[in-house]
């Protein structure tokens, strides 16, 4: 009884192996289609998330832009013109690795003034960005102030939308050129 016992647990230690042995050829097959399906999946997501984040920069630089203008008329009397742009005190260079930083308009008798961030390359997919301040006066209570807006192209450069080279359009309050959309704050 001892040797059938033995021969018995011997057939057993073998037939485990067979199962141990790893992974079939066709197992590894669908991993590998899987993680390749999810990864096409995922990959434009991820580089649509990197344009959106160098976007954010231009979106916030303009509308900082768009501030010190304010701030800059109400010291000042006058908008700051193209060849002060270093006055408004902003602290950022008007030159990025992706967007050109570019006032337009301004200066002594001018009642309005864009800043533009216009995406540096026609091949990358960036939107441009252009801010509108201009003098207006609220109607509910005649008081003259600055009004401002802030536009984002609704297509990116690479795509034939504008190279950030736009004005904004006078009106009270100021209004984003055909081509571009209201930023909401």
């Amino acid at each position: 009884m001892k040797t059938e016992l033995k021969a018995k647990f011997l057939q057993h230690i073998l037939s485990k192996k067979k199962e141990d042995q790893g992974f079939t050829l066709i197992e590894l097959l669908v991993v590998i289609i899987i993680i390749g399906i999810l990864s096409a999946i995922a990959l434009p997501s991820f580089l649509n998330q990197a344009n959106k984040a160098k976007q954010s920069e231009a979106k916030t630089y303009v509308g900082s832009m768009n501030r010190t203008q304010q701030a800059y008329y109400l010291e000042n009397n006058q908008f700051a013109d193209k060849d002060s742009f270093g006055k408004l005190g902003l602290g950022v260079a008007t030159q990025t690795a992706n967007y050109q930083y570019v006032i337009n308009g301004g200066g002594s008798g001018i009642s309005s003034v864009t800043n533009q961030g216009q995406p540096l390359l026609a091949t990358a997919p960036l939107k441009a960005y252009i801010g509108g301040v201009q003098i207006g006066t609220i109607t509910a209570t005649s008081e003259a102030t600055t009004l401002a807006v802030l536009c984002e192209a609704t297509t990116a450069r690479v795509n034939g939308g504008d190279s950030g080279g736009t004005s904004v359009a006078v009106a009270t309050p100021p209004v984003c050129p055909s081509g571009y959309g209201n930023v909401a704050k």
